[in-house]
């Protein structure tokens, strides 16, 4: 350990038949003997690895080198173990916060279903297509659903554009919010929520942790992976055992090839004489496209139209 800081273990050379252990971001120690910290929920051994990895010499002559497993492995296999037992979503969310809790000062906050629309975040329901865990304080999911209601949450479109996990903290130094775009940090604070870690799945499900605590000086690379890949298994079950509402996933607007071509030219800053003109179409008809596809989107005026087509990837 140096300070308060993790850090990644380098495995020494072997000495002699002695085995080491590994304990994740920690440190690397000749094992004692002793049993090892497990989950609140189910026991786990400490990995224990000769050379990280690397291949060890059999006795027996002439025999094929025995791969050993790789130090993170067994946490990850006992998880996944777990959560594939687990029949439904609230035991899912347990066994995430057990994992989570053992190693810093997180909770699972809980799961959500991104809709096929940007617009239809606001739809959402608890317990059909969010799943909250226990340890969330009470009362913070009541008023963020209403506020979602009227206004948008930044950290819904960093994570529906997001690669990799990020928190909170990241976000704000990367947006750099004022006003009324605050609004899902300030509420998170009322209710002592400091720093949220949210993982975003294939586009399709975010996951996500929440602290008392800023994460900025406590979640290094190797636990984020870890609690990336964690959540990644846990959107796999989620989808495996919640219920597929079409009716709530919608489809999408059924825009023409005529309305996307003035989209299109809208979105590049052309004026209705000039699509007319582009196009080979009367003024009066560029208009009509457009009010049909404003109607198709649920949209108020042109600015709007241009983000909701981006946002459903109908224009690029």
């Amino acid at each position: 350990k140096r300070g308060s800081q993790a850090w990644v273990p380098s495995v020494g050379p072997k000495r002699g038949s002695q085995a080491w252990e590994f304990t994740l971001g920690c440190e690397i120690r000749p094992r004692r003997g002793g049993a090892s910290r497990g989950f609140s929920q189910f026991p786990v051994r400490a990995a224990q690895c000769t050379l990280a990895g690397m291949p060890q010499a059999s006795k027996a002559a002439g025999a094929e080198p025995a791969f050993e497993v790789p130090p993170a492995m067994p946490f990850l296999t006992e998880f996944t173990a777990f959560v594939a037992k687990a029949r439904t979503p609230a035991g899912v969310l347990d066994a995430l916060d057990g994992f989570a809790a053992q190693y810093l000062p997180l909770n699972a906050l809980g799961a959500a279903r991104f809709p096929l629309q940007a617009s239809d975040w606001r739809s959402t329901r608890l317990d059909r297509d969010v799943f909250l865990h226990t340890s969330v304080p009470q009362g913070w999911w009541d008023q963020y659903a209403a506020m979602a209601q009227r206004e948008y949450d930044p950290g819904v479109m960093m994570a529906r554009a997001s690669l990799m996990a990020f928190t909170w903290t990241e976000t704000m130094h990367m947006l750099d919010p004022i006003g009324i775009d605050r609004w899902p940090y300030e509420l998170s604070l009322k209710y002592g929520i400091r720093d949220i870690l949210s993982c975003s799945v294939g586009r399709r499900w975010i996951v996500s942790y929440w602290s008392r605590r800023s994460l900025h000086n406590i979640l290094t690379p190797p636990y984020r992976v870890l609690l990336f890949a964690a959540a990644s298994f846990v959107a796999l079950r989620m989808e495996q055992l919640i219920e597929h509402d079409p009716r709530w996933m919608g489809k999408r607007a059924r825009v023409t090839p005529r309305e996307l071509a003035v989209l299109r030219l809208i979105s590049m800053g052309r004026q209705t004489a000039e699509i007319a003109h582009v196009l080979g179409l009367g003024e009066e008809t560029v208009r009509s496209h457009l009010k049909k596809v404003q109607t198709k989107l649920g949209v108020r005026n042109r600015p709007h139209a241009i983000a909701e087509a981006m946002r459903q990837q109908l224009i690029p």
